[in-house]
């Protein structure tokens, strides 16, 4: 059962996904991943303040390594999600474990340490095949680029996951890898819009906005479900089954649906859903791969890249 906690979280970044798509169309995205960063490391200090712990590390590079990659990828995931109908941003920034699959299983190659099977092959072959089901209704839009950069940003998320997993085996809390990334969130946010608002300057253009009673609201509201779903996402790895919880995730693309069509009146078309369904499967198949190949795997892992 504490496995469900994993259903709290899909629907808690579900929501940050909606309030992001809301608040690109007033902020830039420095913007929001300053906010989101600030708010989820003020929680998280809280919450240690409260709960116990230190934020003390003996693993500052890691750290800066890691919180290097999560923002971008989150960067560039907050980007598409302004660009791209919800359900179609969410599924491609969900191919994470696809991508570890790959990563696995070119290790297994490299080192030979282990023979080739199926799984792995089937969910790779499986998820590009998804994805080029899933944009393809778009191909001759500008949600094209938007769509690479959400599947980029899925590679990046993986690659902090197999730095996260690193980490958790040396010792390091998940609370505190949360909360320097968070801090990485903030200062990046920060540097990106000020550094914009150097550059562009000249042509008038605005990279820090004065913040407004919806803006507020719009703001707060992706920083504590961030911050909220990790923590569900935490205990839900935590205390219940592994596969389980990993495979309950791909319910926040029900989720991200329902808000599409709620919201925006958007509703993707059938060839999108046949590849949403693909990418899915794939997804389920390299799970199973992932934690049969890795059967150290630290319950705690908090890895997603909002």
């Amino acid at each position: 059962m504490q496995s469900l906690w994993m259903l709290v979280a899909s629907f808690l970044f579900s929501i940050m996904g909606v309030c992001v798509k809301l608040a690109s169309v007033d902020y830039s995205t420095a913007e929001i991943v300053a906010y989101r960063g600030a708010i989820g490391m003020l929680m998280i200090a809280m919450l240690v303040r409260f709960q116990g712990g230190t934020l003390k590390t003996d693993m500052p590079r890691h750290h800066l390594v890691r919180g290097g990659v999560g923002v971008i990828s989150l960067w560039l995931w907050f980007y598409a999600l302004g660009k791209l109908p919800l359900a179609m941003a969410v599924t491609l920034n969900y191919m994470s474990p696809i991508w570890i699959a790959a990563i696995l299983l070119i290790g297994a190659w490299w080192g030979k340490q282990r023979s080739i099977t199926w799984q792995p092959v089937a969910a790779i072959l499986m998820g590009f095949a998804g994805v080029v089901l899933l944009l393809r209704p778009s191909i001759h839009t500008d949600q094209v680029m938007g769509g690479m950069l959400a599947l980029l940003s899925g590679m990046l998320a993986a690659w902090a996951y197999m730095q996260v997993r690193q980490m958790g085996l040396l010792g390091e809390p998940e609370y505190r890898v949360v909360f320097y990334f968070s801090l990485t969130c903030a200062v990046a946010g920060l540097l990106g819009a000020l550094i914009g608002k150097s550059v562009y300057a000249a042509a008038g253009d605005v990279t820090w906005h004065h913040l407004d009673s919806k803006g507020i609201m719009l703001l707060l509201a992706i920083g504590v479900t961030a911050a909220s779903a990790q923590m569900a996402m935490t205990r839900a790895y935590r205390l219940g089954n592994t596969l389980v919880t990993a495979n309950l995730q791909y319910v926040g693309i029900v989720f991200s649906s329902v808000w599409d069509l709620l919201i925006w009146k958007v509703s993707l078309a059938w060839l999108s859903w046949v590849g949403i369904a693909v990418i899915l499967c794939s997804g389920l198949i390299a799970t199973f791969y992932n934690a049969k190949t890795n059967r150290k795997s630290i319950p705690g892992d908090a890895i997603s890249s909002e």
